[in-house]
C-alpha cells in the first residue's frame, strides 16, 4: 500500500481533529498564473491614499487593526468595478491585489500606518517619564532618533533634516528584509513543503479567505451555464457578499459610537467625549479589595466577539483558562510577599508592570523556554523519523528514487542556490551596517545570529507551522547575548541586530501556492508597494504628528500602551546603561533594575511546570492548541478574553449547529472583515474631517 504524504504528519502526534479540520479546507490547484497588473498598481495607491489614514487613526484611538478590513475593501471595490466594466478579475488578480493591500496596510497595534510610525514613538520614548527617571534621556544615538533638544522633536517635524539618518536606516532594513523574505523564507518553504511534504494545517484558512470573492464569481458563471452543482456557497441562505455587507452595517453602527463620536467631539471640544471607554474599562482599583495585585477590566469592542468566532476554539479556551489561573494566583502571590511592588490605587498599566517585575516576566521566560525545548525536541525527533522512513522506503522498494527537489511547473520557482546566495549577501550587508552602528558589540555574535541562530530558529518554526500551526521563540536570546558580550550603553538595544525568525514565511508561500499564484507576481507587487508605503507613511505621520501631540487624550490606546512599553524598555535598557560621566568598568550589571527583576527560581518553576503540563495534557490526548494557549496565557490581561471566550463558545456551540461546521468556518472571517471595514470607514471619515479642520483653521503644516 502506498503511504500518504501526510502520514508522517499524523504520525508525529502533533496533529489532532481540530487541526485536521482546518488542514482539509482547500486543495492544491493544478495550474499557476501571474496575477500582477495595472489593477494591482492602482490598488496599491488606493490603499495608501484612502485606507492608511483610517488605519492610523483607528489604531491610535482604540487599538483596532483594520489592515484585514482595508484589504477586503480594496478587493471588493476593485472586483465590483471590474465586473461592471465587463472585465472581471480572475482569481490570481484578486489574490495578488489582496497581497499588495496587505503589504500596504500591514501594521501593528502599537505602530499602525507603515514603517515610519516608529519614529513618532521613538520621539515619545526619549521624552517619556520612564526614560527620564533613569537618566538616559540624552543617551540615545542620533541614528535612532534626534536629541530631545532638536527642533525636529520640539516642533514635531518628521520632515526635519535631523530625521534623515533614522529614515535612511529604516529604508535599508526594509530592503534587506524583502531580500531575506524571498531568499531564506523561500528556501524554508521548499524544504518543509516540497521536500518534507508537511501539511501546514492553518494555511487553507488564509487561502480560503483570499479566494472568497473569486469563488463567488465562478459560482455565478457556473449557474449561468446551468451547472447542476452550482448552487453557490451559502450559509443559512446567505452568500458571502451578503454576510460581508451585514458585517459592514454592524461595523458602521458600532464604529460611530466607538470612534465617530469621540472624533467629532474632539474637533470642537477641549476633550473628546467617549461613550465607550477606550481601549477598555479599567476596574483594577474597584476590585483591588477582592483581587489585590490583579489587573481587571473589560474591553467593550464588538470586534473581539467576532474574533472569537475566527480563532481556533481550543486555543481561546486554553488562553482563557490560563488567565483565570493568573487572576487566582496574583492575590496569593501578593499575600505571600512575592508581588511586593504593587500598591493600592494602581491601575492596569502600573499593576501589570509591577507584577511583571516581581514574578510574571521571569515566569514567562521559563514557560517560553519550556515550550521552546519541547518544540525543538519534537521537531528534531520528527525530522529524524522522517529521514529514517524515507531511507527505508528507498532501500526496500528497489525502484528509482523520486526527485525530491522537483517543483510544480509554472509556480514561479527559482534555484535554491540563488536563494541561499541572496540571503548570504543580505545578511552580510546587515552585519556590516550594524557593526558600523555599534562597534563595541562583538562581530562574532553578529555572525552567529545571522548565519546560525536565525536560520535554525526559522527552520524550527517553519516545521512547527507545517505540523501543528504553532510557532515558538527561544526566550532571552537577545538580552542574554547583550549581557554576555560585555557591551555597555543603550545603543546595542536599538541597533537592527540580525536576530530574526522567518519561519512564518514558509506558511505564507504555502498559502500562495494554494491560491494558484506565481511567486514572481507577489514579488513584483511588493517591489511597487514598499516604496509607495514608505513615502505615504512618512507624509501621513508627519501631518498627524505636526497637527498635535501623539499620544494624547484623543488617542487613549496609544497613551496607555506606549506608556507601558516605555517603562518596559527603560527597564530593559538599564541592564547595560552607564550614566554619563560614570566609568563603565565599575558598572555592575547585577545592580541594575533589570537584573533585579530576573528570578532564576521562578524561571525554573515556569520551565518545569510547562514541561509537566505539556506532558500531562499530551498523555490525555488534549488538542495541541489548548496546550499552547494555556501555556502562553499565563500572566496575560483578562480585559479582552471575556468577550473573546463568549464569541468562541457562541460560534462553536450555536453557529456550528445552525450553519454547519465548515460553512461557519468560512462565514466567520467574512463577517469579521465586514465589521472591521465598517469601523474603518468611520475612522477614515473622521480623518477627512480632521483634514478639513486643519485646512480651515490655517494649520502651518
Amino acid at each position: 500500500m502506498t503511504e500518504s504524504p501526510d502520514h508522517h504528519v499524523r504520525s508525529t502526534g502533533l496533529q489532532d481533529a481540530e487541526l485536521e479540520r482546518y488542514r482539509t479546507l482547500l486543495e492544491v490547484p493544478k495550474t499557476f498564473k501571474d496575477g500582477f497588473g495595472w489593477t494591482t498598481v492602482v490598488g496599491i495607491f488606493f490603499c495608501g491614499l484612502v485606507m492608511m489614514p483610517g488605519t492610523i487613526y483607528l489604531g491610535l484611538m482604540t487599538g483596532g487593526d483594520m489592515a484585514s478590513a482595508g484589504s477586503w475593501v480594496t478587493l471588493i471595490l476593485f472586483g465590483e468595478i471590474a465586473r461592471r466594466a465587463m472585465q472581471p478579475l480572475n482569481k490570481q488578480n484578486l489574490v495578488v491585489l489582496l497581497h499588495a493591500a496587505n503589504v500596504m496596510l500591514g501594521g501593528a497595534m502599537l505602530f499602525p500606518g507603515g514603517p515610519l510610525a516608529q519614529l513618532v514613538y521613538r520621539s515619545y520614548l526619549i521624552t517619556s517619564d520612564a526614560v527620564r527617571d533613569v537618566g538616559m534621556t540624552s543617551c540615545f544615538p542620533k541614528w535612532f532618533v534626534p536629541s530631545p533638544e532638536s527642533q525636529a522633536i520640539l516642533q514635531r517635524n518628521l520632515l526635519h533634516a535631523d530625521f534623515l539618518v533614522p529614515i535612511a536606516l529604516i529604508a535599508f532594513c526594509l530592503l534587506i528584509g524583502l531580500i531575506k523574505k524571498y531568499t531564506l523564507g523561500y528556501f524554508l518553504f521548499r524544504i518543509t513543503s516540497d521536500v518534507e511534504r508537511l501539511a501546514f494545517p492553518l494555511a487553507p484558512i488564509a487561502a480560503q479567505g483570499t479566494m472568497a470573492l473569486a469563488e463567488e464569481d465562478e459560482e455565478k458563471a457556473s449557474r449561468k451555464k446551468g451547472s447542476p452543482d452550482a448552487s453557490g456557497k451559502k450559509a443559512g441562505g446567505m452568500t458571502r457578499w451578503q454576510i460581508f455587507t451585514l458585517g459592514i452595517m454592524i461595523g458602521l453602527l458600532y464604529g460611530f459610537i466607538q470612534v465617530g463620536i469621540p472624533s467629532i467631539t474632539g474637533l470642537f471640544l477641549e476633550k473628546p467625549v467617549f461613550i465607550l471607554p477606550q481601549p477598555f474599562l479599567d476596574t483594577t482599583i474597584l476590585t483591588e479589595h477582592i483581587l489585590p495585585a490583579t489587573p481587571t477590566g473589560i474591553s467593550l469592542d464588538l470586534g473581539i466577539l467576532f474574533l472569537g468566532f475566527v480563532l481556533p476554539f481550543w486555543a481561546v479556551v486554553g488562553t482563557f483558562a490560563a488567565i483565570v489561573i493568573t487572576m487566582v494566583a496574583n492575590p496569593l502571590l501578593h499575600a505571600s510577599g512575592i508581588l511586593s511592588r504593587w500598591q493600592p490605587g494602581m491601575d492596569t498599566v502600573n499593576t501589570s508592570f509591577a507584577n511583571s517585575i516581581d514574578f510574571w516576566m521571569s515566569f514567562g521566560i521559563g514557560t517560553a523556554l519550556g515550550i521552546s525545548v519541547i518544540s525543538i525536541f519534537s521537531t528534531l525527533r520528527s525530522l529524524v523519523k522522517r529521514l529514517r522512513e524515507a531511507r527505508e522506503k528507498g532501500e526496500g522498494s528497489g525502484a528509482p528514487r523520486e526527485n525530491i527537489w522537483a517543483v510544480p511547473e509554472g509556480r514561479g520557482d527559482y534555484p535554491l542556490w540563488m536563494a541561499l546566495a541572496g540571503y548570504i549577501v543580505a545578511a552580510s550587508l546587515m552585519i556590516f551596517v550594524v557593526h558600523l552602528l555599534v562597534p563595541a558589540f562583538p562581530l562574532l555574535f553578529l555572525i552567529f545570529f545571522a548565519f546560525f541562530y536565525s536560520p535554525f530558529i526559522s527552520y524550527v518554526n517553519a516545521r512547527l507551522l507545517g505540523m501543528s500551526g504553532q510557532t515558538v521563540e527561544i526566550p532571552f536570546i537577545r538580552e542574554g547575548s547583550f549581557i554576555l558580550s560585555g557591551a555597555k550603553g543603550v545603543d546595542i538595544w536599538l541597533a537592527p541586530i540580525p536576530i530574526e525568525n522567518y519561519g512564518s514565511l514558509a506558511q505564507s508561500f504555502r498559502v500562495n501556492e494554494l491560491t494558484g499564484v506565481k511567486f514572481w507576481s507577489l514579488f513584483k507587487a511588493e517591489i511597487v508597494a514598499i516604496p509607495v508605503l514608505f513615502i505615504l507613511s512618512l507624509l501621513f505621520w508627519a501631518f498627524l504628528w505636526n497637527s498635535g501631540p501623539v499620544p494624547s487624550e484623543l488617542f487613549p490606546n496609544a497613551a496607555l500602551r506606549w506608556e507601558l512599553m516605555s517603562k518596559q524598555q527603560a527597564l530593559l535598557y538599564s541592564s547595560t546603561f552607564v550614566p554619563p560621566g560614570q566609568d563603565p568598568s565599575i558598572s555592575n550589571i547585577a545592580d541594575t533594575e533589570f537584573m533585579k527583576s530576573i528570578h532564576p527560581t521562578v524561571i525554573a518553576g515556569g520551565f518545569g511546570l510547562t514541561v509537566i503540563l505539556f506532558t500531562f495534557l499530551s498523555i490525555f490526548g488534549l488538542p495541541v492548541m489548548l496546550i499552547y494557549g494555556l501555556v502562553r496565557g499565563f500572566g496575560d490581561l483578562p480585559h479582552s478574553m471575556i468577550i473573546e471566550i463568549v464569541g468562541a463558545i457562541i460560534g462553536r456551540y450555536y453557529f456550528w449547529k445552525k450553519f454547519g461546521e465548515n460553512n461557519f468556518l468560512r462565514m466567520a472571517p467574512t463577517i469579521l472583515a465586514g465589521y472591521l471595514t465598517g469601523v474603518g470607514l468611520i475612522a477614515m471619515a473622521t480623518v477627512a474631517m480632521k483634514l478639513i479642520q486643519q485646512a480651515v483653521s490655517g494649520s502651518p503644516f
